[in-house]
């Protein structure tokens, strides 16, 4: 990394991605260049990995958000809870050195800085379930709790 800490890059991740969730139909590489200068985003490449990584399998992770959600499209979650797990459950099956508690963590305390109060409960519920279905199916790596 680029000397910038990882909660420090999950929030300008999640900056990132809320953001895109407001620019519907523009292209994520015009959305990153434009904030990238205008925010002065440092050059970084958990970042980049992250947040291009989030729309790249954004079909599988919103699949297993409303299988998770019990009844809850993704479509009627808040912009901002919906960035907020998009990017821990990235982080859950493509970031294999971050455990999955280290991504469920840093959500709830995004979940708390950024999000309504009463967010919280459904974000952990929501990311523990799809980490015990991803060790269910053995899916990922970085299973450790």
């Amino acid at each position: 990394m680029s000397g910038m800490k990882r909660r420090e890059a999950r929030e300008i991740v999640l900056s990132l991605l809320f953001e895109t969730e407001f620019k519907d139909g523009e292209q994520i590489e015009e959305i990153y260049e434009l904030s990238a200068d205008n925010r002065e985003i440092p050059e970084d490449e958990y970042i980049k990995r992250a947040y291009f990584g989030v729309f790249e399998n954004k079909e599988k992770i919103d699949a297993l958000i409303e299988k998770s959600s019990h009844g809850w499209r993704t479509a009627r979650l808040t912009k901002l809870s919906r960035s907020i797990m998009r990017l821990a459950i990235y982080e859950m099956l493509f970031e294999e050195k971050i455990p999955s508690s280290v991504s469920i963590n840093e959500a709830i305390e995004l979940t708390k800085k950024y999000d309504d109060p009463k967010a919280k409960g459904f974000v952990n519920g929501v990311l523990n379930s799809v980490k015990n279905e991803l060790e269910g199916e053995g899916e990922n790596g970085n299973n450790e709790c």
